[in-house]
């Protein structure tokens, strides 16, 4: 591994180049009201991918049981696997053809993979708008990273982050409470077709204020991106949620349909790997990325941050409305201990880093926080208060926001702000790909748990194990007793495995947090992917041509 001050020392002390701009020294790009509008425009987008992930993962039982489907992990997984496998190219694409292309482009394909969703008669068609949507989505996610990474040097850019903490957190608590609404007067849809006018605005509003240069030889670069190492991850990754999604819910683990897959996608990730660290010619994933214990700590820890983030808003809801008999509104009010914290904590942490220019304290207190948060929530049963949830949901919230927040700095911080961009698109593509496996392993011990804890009489009623985990919720206040209470019980002990798996996950996080050195953070930005300053280019321009002049003069 490469010594992880080099390159912090190095755009710490040395000149600046022609490529960055110290914002310490002025230089910065220019804080007029076009980039103000561009950080509301980033907010807009935040908040239409928040309440969406949000809304639909409460108003899924409702979702399942109108369109009588057996897939609905693929619900969640179809989205988060669109996502993950195409986010690394938005990266790619981004550097090539500029930021305000692809932004546009991503907003498109959320929009037209609302649309198909609003209008799916069967599951498979939801599936598909889904899937669509996560393309758009995961490229909404990167391009606010990385256009926040361009304008904004990484020692302020917590307290820019908090901005979008707070969209976060308006997304956060009105999600649960709109998706509940809208399904329980059985207009899911509409969920879906929210999206689309705030696509057309948050659009046109990029369109107008997006300004940023753009580098020449756009061609070239198109063609210079891994194609192959693209295909890899997005194959690699295809198969590896298949086998996850398949096993144990519609076929067993030892099923070769299951192992197949997995292992070939697992195979496709370590071939990946080699290819891009010996064989790219200008690789997605640039060794510079991991090759510091530092900044492999922060990626690390946002996978397992995201993975426990994902599995607990799903299955929170679901120990909610089966346990509690909550409807799908009440379920989402019950949720606002998690919401009311993550988000707002997230915000003060970026701020508290601004600060103090330290994360290390603060990451390390968010993963104990987790911790011991998901250690109580393991307490729970069918018969535990909603106050008792409620109030273990704090502590995990604040927990979770506070590493959301902090594992940004860490990975960013050994890096020249050269490489903001992949960097950017490596975390998101990692956090995507953690949803994957939050809400699919979730899934699989949901369904398993219930598979063994149900009454065998009732279970015989589905046709496919597919069906148990949500298409029983809804029916649940209408069974007799003592079966009601069975059933109850069997969803409190299923999802308590859940809680006990984040619990250890959690605690992972804190072991390989400890891994991280304390590295000052960049005053620069990358003055190539800067705003662009009109005036001054005109005035630029206005020079040439009066020296232009006065030569052919002479």
């Amino acid at each position: 591994m490469k010594p992880e001050s080099n390159c912090s020392v190095d755009h710490s002390v040395t000149a600046p180049s022609p490529s960055l701009t110290d914002c310490d020294s002025g230089g910065g790009a220019v804080r007029g009201w076009r980039f103000w509008l561009i950080i509301v425009s980033l907010m807009m987008s935040t908040f239409i991918f928040a309440l969406d992930a949000v809304a639909v993962g409460n108003a899924l039982p409702s979702i399942v049981y109108d369109l009588t489907g057996t897939q609905f992990v693929w619900i969640g997984s179809a989205y988060s696997l669109a996502a993950c496998a195409f986010l690394p190219m938005t990266g790619a694409l981004a550097q090539a053809v500029g930021r305000r292309v692809v932004m546009l482009c991503a907003l498109a394909f959320f929009a037209v993979g609302s649309a198909i969703c609003g209008a799916a008669s069967s599951m498979n068609i939801l599936i598909v708008g889904r899937t669509i949507q996560g393309v758009g989505g995961g490229g909404i996610t990167s391009l606010s990273q990385i256009i926040l990474s361009d304008l904004v040097p990484l020692r302020e850019r917590g307290a820019f982050s908090g901005f979008l903490a707070v969209a976060l957190t308006i997304a956060s608590c009105i999600g649960p409470v709109v998706g509940g609404a809208f399904a329980q007067i059985s207009q899911w849809r509409w969920l879906f077709y929210f999206n689309i006018p705030f696509c057309c605005l948050n659009g046109a509003f990029i369109s107008i204020c997006l300004q940023m240069k753009t580098p020449p030889d756009s061609i070239e670069k198109l063609k210079n991106i891994d194609w192959i190492g693209n295909v890899l991850i997005i194959l690699s990754t295809t198969a590896v949620v298949i086998g996850l999604t398949w096993g144990g819910v519609q076929f067993p683990w030892t099923s070769a349909k299951v192992l197949v897959p997995l292992i070939l996608g697992l195979v496709g990730l370590c071939v990946f790997i080699i290819y891009e660290v010996t064989l790219a010619n200008n690789p997605m994933v640039p060794v510079i990325l991991m090759s510091n214990r530092t900044g492999l700590s922060g990626f690390i820890q946002s996978f397992l941050n995201q993975f426990t983030t994902c599995a607990i808003i799903y299955y929170l809801a679901v120990y909610f409305q089966a346990c509690k008999n909550a409807s799908p509104i009440a379920s989402g009010v019950d949720c606002f201990g998690l919401a009311f914290t993550a988000a707002p904590m997230a915000m003060v942490t970026g701020i508290l880093i601004t600060k103090s220019a330290n994360y290390r304290p603060q990451i390390w207190i968010g993963w104990a926080l987790t911790t011991l948060g998901c250690g109580l929530l393991s307490s729970l049963d069918a018969e535990s208060s909603r106050a008792k949830a409620i109030g273990f949901q704090l502590l995990v919230g604040s927990g979770l926001g506070i590493a959301y927040m902090g594992t940004y700095f860490p990975i960013l911080a050994p890096l020249p702000v050269t490489e903001n961009a992949r960097a950017m698109a490596l975390l998101v593509f990692l956090r995507n790909f953690a949803v994957v496996w939050g809400i699919t392993i979730g899934g699989t011990i949901l369904q398993n748990g219930l598979q063994k804890n149900l009454p065998a009489e009732f279970t015989g009623q589905f046709t496919e194990s597919t069906q148990i985990a949500y298409a029983v919720i809804p029916q649940i206040s209408n069974l007799p007793q003592p079966l009601k209470d069975e059933v109850r019980r069997a969803f409190a002990d299923s999802v308590r495995v859940i809680w006990q798996l984040l619990t250890g996950i959690s605690g992972m996080g804190f072991l390989v947090s400890l891994a991280m050195k304390g590295l000052p953070l960049h005053t620069s930005t990358d003055q190539e992917w800067s705003m662009q300053d009109r005036k001054a280019d005109m005035l630029k321009q206005m020079e040439s041509t009066n020296v232009s002049a006065a030569v052919d003069n002479v």
